[in-house]
């Protein structure tokens, strides 16, 4: 098991400790509800540097990226970031990513934990181009500071106007005292915030700046089960549960980073995909009766027929709703489609809703 250089912190304050990905991860500290209402109505923290980060540099570095990313990286200008995957050449997904754009001649990339080494062996075994990679994510820590109250919680911390950040840009500058610092207006909770990267020797001096600035706005430690719920009422994808080797950017409603206006990999196969129409659609639906549903249950239709799976489910600690993501034939993907979800040996009657479930 990997630490991160917080792990010691997180048991300190008595973290729930789980194995995810290959690391030691703090999954909740006081409870996933308390801590889910606590980003959405103040501001929490997340202790995200099991991700992995790599660095492309070098003349033909855009070039690369435009090959081995769904998405058009050449619309991106410096401090600017963007969200895309990495497709296959069978039809899926190596991997969903943030692409940041520091100048033309150097990128981020930030890829889930899960999947860093795999990552690396297929960008590196594409790289033809004149650039460099350099893997730093075992250098890098990252902690994600979401909620409506961060920029009043963090700008004592920095001369970045974090107030003028918008959307997916960043800016790198001085943080807690640390020189160089990546400040990011992204993340994965839908309630607003800041990713911020910085090396690991810097890891708790700006963990405790970071809590003894927030203080009077109810700052909190937060773990991967309410970054879980948070994402899903957003209905954003989950590597290795929504999207995965098998399932297309198409199929998962990712068309709109999957831009064809460029060659990348397996891009004639996906373009044909969209041309013809796709089979099945990953959907959102809330239950109508009463039941969770869970990763892996099977969806079915009115006859009892399996349709398809549930990937992601929970009970939404915001909406008050049981939701979830599945895949079903596009026959039943509208709006208002009815759905059954089988729950041991009941079907629950379900309804296609639109995304995201959350509305804020």
């Amino acid at each position: 098991m990997k630490n991160t250089a917080l792990t010691a912190v997180h048991e300190k304050l008595g973290a729930k400790m789980v194995p995810f990905a290959g690391y030691n991860m703090p999954v909740q500290y006081e409870g996933v509800i308390a801590e889910h209402n606590n980003v959405r109505e103040h501001v929490g923290v997340f202790d995200v540097s099991h991700m992995g980060e790599f660095w492309v540099r070098g003349p033909q570095a855009l070039d690369l990226i435009q090959k081995v990313t769904s998405n058009d990286a050449a619309k991106l200008v410096p401090g600017k970031v963007q969200y895309s995957c990495l497709p296959n050449d069978k039809g899926g997904i190596v991997d969903d990513l943030l692409v940041y754009c520091q100048d033309d001649q150097n990128y981020l990339l930030v890829v889930n934990a899960s999947n860093i080494e795999k990552d690396w062996n297929w960008i590196s075994s594409h790289n033809t181009f004149d650039c460099e990679l350099e893997n730093q994510s075992d250098e890098l820590s990252l902690l994600a500071i979401q909620g409506p109250k961060a920029v009043a919680a963090l700008q004592s911390l920095t001369d970045i106007n974090l107030s003028e950040m918008t959307y997916y840009t960043f800016e790198v500058g001085t943080f807690a005292g640390v020189e160089n610092v990546i400040v990011s207006a992204t993340g994965y909770t839908g309630a607003g915030g800041f990713e911020i990267y910085f090396p690991n020797d810097a890891a708790e001096t700006i963990w405790n700046a970071v809590f003894e600035a927030g203080a009077d706005h109810n700052i909190k430690p937060i773990g991967l089960a309410a970054r879980d719920t948070l994402r899903l009422e957003m209905g954003f994808c989950l590597y290795g549960n929504d999207i995965d080797d098998t399932t297309s950017p198409i199929e998962a409603g990712l068309g709109w980073i999957t831009k064809f206006t460029k060659d990348f990999i397996n891009s004639e196969a996906i373009k044909a995909q969209k041309e013809a129409g796709v089979e099945k659609k990953l959907v959102g639906f809330e239950l109508v009766d009463r039941g969770v549903p869970r990763h892996g249950y099977p969806i079915v239709d009115a006859n009892g027929n399996e349709v398809g799976v549930v990937t992601s489910g929970t009970m939404s600690p915001s909406t008050g709703k049981a939701i979830g993501l599945g895949y079903v034939p596009v026959g039943m993907s509208a709006a208002d489609s009815e759905i059954f979800i089988q729950v041991r040996n009941k079907a629950l009657k379900a309804v296609v809703v639109k995304l995201p479930f959350y509305k804020g």
